[in-house]
């Protein structure tokens, strides 16, 4: 690891155990940024994106494609969903390895790649010229275990924009290879805990959610001595303002209309209950090291504001900009450093209000629950999340209502055995994620 990715104090304290979302929709490249600083010197960054196809992977992409410069691809993994947009990254960025985890998928990758590489057939104008295409085809690897091989892969930086549990494992094996972890998969971090950051050396996980980005860059304007507490923002979500006897008639329709952010179905409906804030609460906690009491929560609908660090003088330090996910991940790619031209920035020749309201725990009790399970601690946080993607599934099936996902996590948190809490191997925080989302699933028919 160079010298170039040491973090300050502030994020050194991220990966130690206590004592890195939304997207801003489809990405269209806007040619090469136009650079107003000087771009990072020395040899480009190597980077391994994982869950390539995802909203993450393809705006990281993104990033890197407008700033060949500054940073190149090495290695992609994906669950195999889209495999021909997969084959076509793979060509594009000139990849030495790709990973997949369905066999099916795998060979359909394999197929596109022989006919841009080899063929030259139908896929000549959807995969751009690039000059590493002349390296040969891709090493494609296959099955469950393939994702966390190229985890390791020989890089600098590895992008984990992996969905959900899947993505533990490939965290640790990141962490492991002694890479820096661009953290998007704040489910790893959540469900691991202890597991994780124990792992973790001094500055090598660096946050690509959008408030924790944020804290870590509020977190530098002093000493870590001088903090008061952490402030999350929370857009309110789709029902901000409603009461809780109200929320019982909500439609999966409702709940997936978003005022801000486009995003998949399971972090839209997080947002709609706040599940997606408690989340942070606790991923806040773990990464930061500080106490469930000084992690505050404020709704902002304008979602503006992104986070902010409040200091013991009462000074208080936030990062505004407009909300867009490719801000957060050029700088967990390029951190220390800032990515020029990544995102617009505000307009501030526009007239325009920012507010902010206290959270409804009454209304939306996600967050207060949240931090039940993080004080419980171990593997409670896992069971928190298993139940929840259980339920949401409920909901999007009109299976159960729409306060009965957090009503049934509640009643499975309250269930957890905290007798085996201590979770030391993968094993055990998977044991705790299939026995949660077994027992939602009984609950619920």
């Amino acid at each position: 690891m160079t010298a170039r990715f040491a973090c300050d104090a502030r994020v050194r304290a991220a990966t130690r155990a206590p004592g890195p979302v939304a997207d801003n929709g489809a990405v269209e490249s806007s040619g090469p940024a136009q650079t107003t600083e000087p771009a990072m010197t020395g040899e480009p960054r190597d980077v391994v994106i994982l869950g390539s196809t995802g909203s993450i992977g393809t705006q990281a992409l993104d990033i890197i494609r407008r700033n060949p410069g500054r940073f190149r691809v090495t290695a992609l993994a994906a669950g195999g969903g889209q495999p021909d947009l997969l084959a076509r990254q793979a060509a594009e960025f000139g990849v030495a390895a790709v990973a997949v985890a369905t066999p099916a998928a795998a060979a359909q990758v394999q197929a596109v790649l022989r006919d841009y590489f080899l063929g030259r057939t139908e896929h000549d104008a959807r995969v751009p010229d690039t000059p590493r295409a002349a390296g040969g085809i891709p090493e494609v690897l296959v099955g469950p275990d393939a994702v966390c091989e190229v985890a390791g892969w020989p890089c600098d930086v590895v992008l984990n924009g992996v969905t959900g549990a899947a993505g533990l494992a490939a965290t640790l094996a990141a962490l492991d290879a002694g890479r820096v972890l661009a953290l998007a998969n704040k489910e790893s971090l959540i469900i691991g805990g202890p597991l994780v950051t124990s792992r973790a050396k001094p500055g090598q996980i660096v946050p690509v959610d959008s408030e924790h980005s944020t804290i870590a860059q509020c977190l530098r304007a002093g000493r870590y001595s001088e903090v008061r507490r952490l402030v999350l923002t929370a857009s309110g979500g789709p029902f901000r303002g409603w009461s809780r006897d109200r929320l019982t008639d909500v439609t999966p329709q409702q709940a997936l209309a978003h005022p801000t952010w486009n995003m998949g179905p399971l972090v839209t409906v997080n947002c709609a209950t706040l599940v997606n804030k408690g989340l942070e609460v606790i991923e806040a906690h773990l990464l930061f090291g500080f106490g469930l009491d000084r992690i505050d929560v404020v709704v902002h609908p304008q979602s503006i504001v992104h986070s902010m660090v409040e200091f013991a003088d009462g000074a208080s330090v936030l990062m505004a900009s407009p909300p867009d996910m490719r801000l957060p991940i050029s700088l967990s790619l390029a951190w220390p450093d800032r990515v020029p031209g990544a995102a617009p920035g505000l307009d501030w020749t526009d007239a325009a209000a920012w507010t902010f309201e206290p959270l409804d725990d009454a209304a939306f009790p996600a967050v207060a629950l949240a931090r039940e399970a993080a004080a419980v601690g171990g593997t409670a946080p896992a069971a928190y999340n298993a139940a929840n993607e259980a339920c949401v599934a409920g909901f999007l099936a009109g299976q159960i209502s729409f306060t009965r996902i957090v009503d049934t996590v509640a009643r499975i948190v309250s269930e957890h055995d905290a007798a085996r809490s201590a979770a030391t191997t993968v094993a055990d925080v998977l044991a705790v994620d299939d026995w949660a989302r077994r027992r939602a699933r009984e609950l619920n028919t």
